[in-house]
């Protein structure tokens, strides 16, 4: 049965998935996690140990505590006798052997950089959870939440965390074009993820920066701005919608579009 927007929405802030079980979906990817809970929480037997920690979760942590949480090593994984493993990349090489001398079903995910390939992913894992019209509800939904090309596009720098700056050829770059943004990286010659000397930012400041707030890092950025006279505004991002895409998308592009509607305003 198809899934319509609210019942995603639903499903991913309330949980009613049931009680995790031997076989189902194990999910070593935080990414995952988040899509799996969104278009099969029934299916969904454990999620990766970072959907339970508030850094690197994408999930809230009341729906992803619902579900175990695994390490990701080869013997807990085996030892749930899953349906279907989804892992990513990133995990070692061994640990991938081990599911197929076991005879595991694995499903393995790369890093999607664009709205787009999130998109045809949240496809991907619909498939292989059999859920394929449920992963198109989600697609639709996540289309339905990108806002209209628009101008001015406020110069905006993000701050993933401490005075780590997301840079060009990411999905968040992406996603806060398709906002109404304009990623201000590159006014500082960062071409990838990577630091900047806050003397750089003081020379040319942004309309707005980014970022989840906290740390000594964004403290001192901040007092050090206000001393300058900069007009740079800082507006926050929660971490929890920075780390993925999938559903994650709907609620950052509402934020992010909510920032450039308040800079303009």
């Amino acid at each position: 049965m198809t899934v319509g927007v609210a019942a995603i929405v639903f499903t991913l802030l309330a949980a009613c998935g049931p009680a995790p079980r031997q076989g189902g979906i194990v999910s070593t990817n935080p990414c995952a996690d988040a899509i799996l809970a969104a278009i099969a929480p029934d299916r969904l037997a454990a999620v990766s140990h970072y959907s339970h920690h508030p850094a690197s979760t994408s999930l809230p942590l009341a729906v992803a505590r619902r579900y175990p949480g695994v390490a990701g090593t080869a013997e807990e994984v085996i030892a749930r006798h899953p349906d279907l493993v989804v892992t990513d990349t990133f995990a070692p090489a061994a640990t991938r052997a081990a599911y197929a001398r076991a005879g595991l079903n694995v499903l393995t995910l790369d890093s999607p950089t664009t709205i787009v390939a999130s998109e045809a992913q949240v496809m991907t894992i619909a498939r292989a959870a059999g859920v394929p019209a449920r992963g198109a509800a989600l697609v639709r939904a996540i289309e339905a939440a990108i806002p209209p090309a628009r101008e001015p596009r406020p110069a905006a720098l993000l701050y993933i965390s401490g005075d780590l700056a997301n840079g060009g050829g990411t999905l968040l770059d992406d996603l806060m074009t398709r906002a109404g943004l304009r990623n201000a990286a590159a006014d500082y010659g960062l071409a990838f993820t990577g630091t900047l000397p806050i003397e750089t930012i003081v020379a040319h400041p942004p309309a707005v920066i980014l970022s989840d707030g906290d740390g000594r890092t964004a403290d001192l950025r901040r007092r050090i701005l206000a001393r300058s006279g900069a007009a740079t505004v800082e507006a926050n991002v929660p971490r929890r919608l920075m780390n993925c895409g999938g559903p994650t998308i709907v609620p950052a592009l509402r934020r992010l579009a909510a920032i450039r509607a308040g800079l303009l305003s």
